[in-house]
């Protein structure tokens, strides 16, 4: 079955829009487009009031609170409400919030957490060291944190304002940090959920917290509306009256609504790769690449354990040489973006290795290994997959058309659903409907349990999104993420972290293959939008509007 290749790129470039050239960005690259514009702001003083209007490149959340993830979609929305204990700042330095102080016993196996007095809660309740044991306990090591927690043995208040950890192994200072800063370790009211349901508690979608921002009203299908905590911890902020998250349904509304000034700030990549030059050059927009250094973003292909064929690690390798990843970089994503080649990324200066098995290019080596595994052309057709592309990004929607005609080249035949993100998260991380799906994830610089937990047993959680979907299970894995969880050694325990990119991209049940550039475009008159090493989940305590 043969299929000429530029036939297929032209058709590809068809399925993605009608563009039938690519032309490099000009801009790629660079952390703020217009450096005399950075210097210019530099050091100015905040001013106070206003409205903002905030979105990103996704769809409106399921809840505005997810216990244990629910995507990037909650996570922005709650993140401005309910706190971390700490903070990962974009120079990757760990900044107090509810915490004032993590100390390591001299041996690892415990923490004293120091908190910081004096905070209330949104209703008026004192915040105390209480509230974070119940996190810990009910929380985090039930739901949210998952291998992250798994040696704890007691969390226990000391006094009103101090909380210690106790481990029965060594835990790594950068571990545990990671943890408290963590994406899902956001700290929920003890008064407010114990007893309760966590998954189902109406509080989900009207949180109460100790943020900059209190809860106001939620219009389904359009906007979540917040307003200034005007008791906030940090004296004076946050500085604007109400801050507005809205979502529009469609990148090119997004891209009209930034045009317009209808949009303040968009994060995550907030319109298409393609229009970001010609709104740059409008000059009322600015680009700024920072503030995604602990949320690194890829696009994946995940194969189903539970189905057969896709099941073989030699069919999935040999799927993988038919996927040209530099063609997806330079045609779906307009250059912004590298080929991936584990899920350990370049921009993870700590923990990336090249030391890992790579996957060319190469349909008729990917023919040759099918015809190998015993699965050669029938009348011209080795075997069906129904692949899944969900379709939360339009980007994922033109993955799904590249991937079916690159799985049709070496013969197998496609059936491909390209879904909504209600669709997508229940099919794939609950009724596990699909031989191969097309999903997303972000990686923290702490592999553990962010990344792991995709290719570990223990990180399967039926229905729990972004974990592991696929159902793989490999013992020689899981010692390994153990290991990692406790060497406190740091030389020693990024050696053990290449070991697993090495041994993910061998097995390969979960492939990541781009690594997108992330991006934050905002009006000129924003500022301090991107101070946090994840952006999307910033309290936005410090953003201001200039005149």
């Amino acid at each position: 079955m043969k299929f000429n290749y530029s036939r297929r790129r032209l058709l590809t470039l068809a399925a993605a829009g009608g563009v039938l050239s690519v032309a490099a960005p000009t801009f790629r690259g660079f952390s703020l487009i217009n450096a005399s514009f950075a210097a210019s702001v530099q050091g100015a003083t905040p001013k106070r009031g206003g409205t903002l209007v905030i979105s990103w490149g996704g769809l409106e959340p399921q809840a505005l609170y997810v216990p244990g993830g629910g995507g990037s979609s909650p996570f922005q929305t709650s993140t401005k409400i309910l706190e971390r204990l700490l903070k990962l700042d974009n120079k990757l330095v760990f900044q107090p919030a509810l915490a004032e102080k993590v100390t390591p016993d001299a041996d690892f196996k415990g923490y004293t957490i120091s908190l910081r007095p004096g905070v209330k809660w949104h209703d008026g309740t004192d915040f105390t060291a209480d509230d974070v044991v119940f996190n810990v306990l009910q929380h985090w090591k039930a739901i949210s944190a998952g291998i992250a927690l798994k040696s704890l043995t007691a969390a226990t208040a000391l006094d009103a304002h101090t909380v210690k950890l106790t481990f029965n192994v060594p835990v790594p200072e950068f571990f545990l940090k990671s943890t408290l800063a963590g994406q899902y370790q956001l700290v929920l009211p003890k008064h407010l959920y114990d007893g309760k349901d966590m998954l189902t508690n109406p509080l989900n979608n009207r949180p109460v917290g100790t943020g900059p921002w209190k809860y106001g009203n939620w219009v389904r299908g359009s906007h979540v509306e917040y307003q200034r905590n005007e008791h906030y911890w940090s004296a004076g902020q946050p500085y604007l009256d109400t801050l507005i998250v809205r979502w529009w349904s469609d990148a090119a509304s997004r891209t009209a609504a930034l045009e317009t000034g209808e949009l303040n700030v968009g994060y995550s990549n907030p319109i298409p790769a393609r229009d970001i030059d010609r709104l740059l050059k409008e000059g009322n927009v600015v680009l700024d690449t920072r503030g995604y250094e602990n949320s690194a973003w890829t696009v994946t292909v995940e194969f189903n354990q539970r189905r057969d064929i896709v099941n073989r690690r030699d069919v999935r390798q040999a799927i993988l040489h038919a996927i040209d990843r530099n063609f997806i970089v330079n045609t779906i994503y307009f250059g912004r973006g590298k080929a991936a080649i584990a899920p350990i990324f370049s921009s993870n200066t700590l923990f990336y290795t090249t030391d890992v098995p790579v996957y060319d290019f190469d349909p008729k080596k990917a023919g040759t290994l099918l015809d190998d595994a015993g699965l050669p052309l029938k009348d011209g057709k080795r075997f069906t997959v129904n692949l899944l592309a969900a379709a939360w990004f339009e980007e994922n929607a033109k993955l799904g058309q590249y991937l079916k005609q690159a799985l049709e080249d070496i013969g197998i035949a496609v059936r491909l659903d390209s879904v909504d993100r209600a669709t997508a998260l229940k099919r794939i991380y609950t009724d596990y409907d699909y031989d191969i799906a097309i999903s997303n994830f972000t990686a923290p610089i702490e592999p553990v349990p962010t990344v792991t937990q995709f290719f570990t047993t223990d990180g399967m959680v039926k229905g729990a999104a972004f974990r592991n979907a696929s159902g793989f299970s490999h013992p020689e894995m899981d010692a390994l993420v153990a290991k990692i969880t406790i060497e406190t050694n740091e030389a020693t325990r990024r050696d053990l972290v290449h070991q697993f990119a090495k041994l993910a991209s061998t097995e390969v049940p979960i492939v990541p293959l781009v690594e997108m550039q992330s991006f934050t475009l905002a009006h000129k008159n924003v500022r301090d939008f991107t101070t946090d090493a994840n952006v999307q989940g910033t309290s936005l305590n410090d953003i201001w509007l200039a005149e």
